[in-house]
């Protein structure tokens, strides 16, 4: 018996949850009332974020659940036992302009198991986005999920339709790849990632020339890493990120602690990865990305296994190895220098350095720009303050370590 519209969306919007390089998170419209606009509640709906910093409701949804490929960790996989559903791409166009006009979302972001082949299953999404662009002229957000197997040419005109494209290289490791997905390949996702790298520079600098040249992905390319399947440490998880943000220019890669799935393959962990794992990796990507930080300069937070520890996060842990970097003089150290202070964020250090342009700073000044005062104290000299061998205590880390450490629940139901 074929399923219904309404069955098909309620299975394929689930099967997306587990694709985080969407930067969803679920929320409840405050004061929302049955029958108003611009509800945020409802299956398939998430939100990501736009370049200028919006904050954007997408409809995320699977075009289909099935899947020729058996990845031991995917719920999708060709031996797992789910509900299958499939979309035409005319469907997901009509849901797409159905839930638009109705102010639920603002676009759309599309993904997909393969069927067949790589190149029918990107036929089907490219269609899906086709339909929208130039049927429906819709010009909301639309994310698309490439396929790597598919051919060239269909991952470039898929990136004609979409904002935003994205693979995902799964796992951190060759060797995790190879055990984990032994139906994919760690060359053909990066050969067709560093495609989709020069598409997007060519199109930008034809746009610099000819601004009727067309736009290609203008919102760029993420990738996605599953944390905790594999034995991949954490210092090797940041050393792949690291790569692929300079080999292929992404604008971010998202992180996803592994859970365990139904009838799940007896060559995975028993166990969840903890979801504090994954914020910890997600500082660290800050730290590289924002705040001046070497790989190698994050993974020396590590412990000798190469794990970020979880009760503290990465830059406190850093700054505790290298005491003697410390404390730092806020009327005199430089911007770089600043950066590596605990507690001090980006925006908090640009403000300082425009206000000790004025007057010498004391610590009642600095607290102003911070949450914790308490955190940053023993890293600092300021015109009324000194530690005085406060750094060098060696009960320092249980001083600065919250007492009750909680799992961020990133995702709750």
């Amino acid at each position: 018996m074929k399923e219904s519209l309404q069955q098909r969306l309620e299975i394929l919007a689930d099967a997306a949850k587990y694709d985080a390089s969407c930067a969803s998170s679920g929320t409840a419209k405050r004061n929302a009332k049955a029958g108003g606009i611009g509800s945020t509640e409802g299956m398939g709906i998430c939100h990501s974020y736009a370049p200028d910093g919006r904050c954007i409701s997408l409809l995320k949804i699977l075009l289909t659940n099935h899947c020729i490929f058996d990845c031991h960790y995917c719920i999708n996989r060709k031996s797992s036992n789910v509900r299958r559903a499939r979309f035409t791409p005319q469907e997901v166009a009509d849901l797409t302009i159905t839930f638009y006009r109705r102010n639920y979302i603002e676009g759309l972001f599309l993904s997909s198991g393969i069927v067949k082949s790589g190149d029918h299953t990107m036929e089907q999404i490219i269609e899906a986005a086709r339909i929208l662009r130039e049927e429906h002229l819709f010009r909301g957000y639309i994310h698309l999920k490439m396929i790597p197997e598919a051919d060239a040419d269909l991952i470039a005109r898929a990136g004609l339709y979409a904002d935003r494209v994205s693979i995902n290289v799964e796992l951190p490791t060759q060797a995790g790849l190879t055990r984990l997905a032994p139906d994919k390949s760690g060359q053909q996702i990066e050969t067709a990632m560093g495609g989709l790298k020069t598409a997007i520079e060519d199109a930008t600098d034809s746009r610099k020339r000819f601004r009727s040249a067309p736009q290609f992905a203008p919102a760029g390319q993420s990738t996605q890493m599953i944390v905790g399947a594999d034995g991949a440490s954490d210092a090797q998880i940041i050393q792949k990120s690291s790569k692929l943000y300079d080999r292929f220019a992404l604008r971010r890669v998202y992180y996803s602690a592994f859970s365990p799935i139904p009838d799940a393959s007896a060559v995975l962990p028993l166990k969840r990865a903890p979801l504090i794992r994954e914020h910890r990796l997600y500082q660290s990507d800050w730290l590289m990305r924002f705040y001046g930080y070497e790989p190698h300069e994050v993974g020396q937070a590590a412990d000798a296994a190469g794990m970020l520890p979880l009760d503290i996060d990465p830059k406190l842990a850093w700054a505790l190895n290298f005491r003697d970097r410390f404390p730092m003089d806020v009327n005199r150290a430089s911007r770089d220098a600043l950066l590596r202070v605990p507690g001090l964020g980006v925006r908090a250090v640009d403000a300082l350095l425009v206000a000790r342009r004025h007057r010498h700073l004391r610590l009642a000044d600095i607290a102003k720009l911070t949450v914790s005062i308490a955190k940053i104290r023993p890293f600092i000299v300021a015109a009324d303050w000194r530690p005085t061998k406060l750094t060098d205590r060696a009960d320092l880390r249980r001083l600065l370590t919250p007492r009750r450490t909680e799992q961020l629940e990133l995702f709750a139901a």
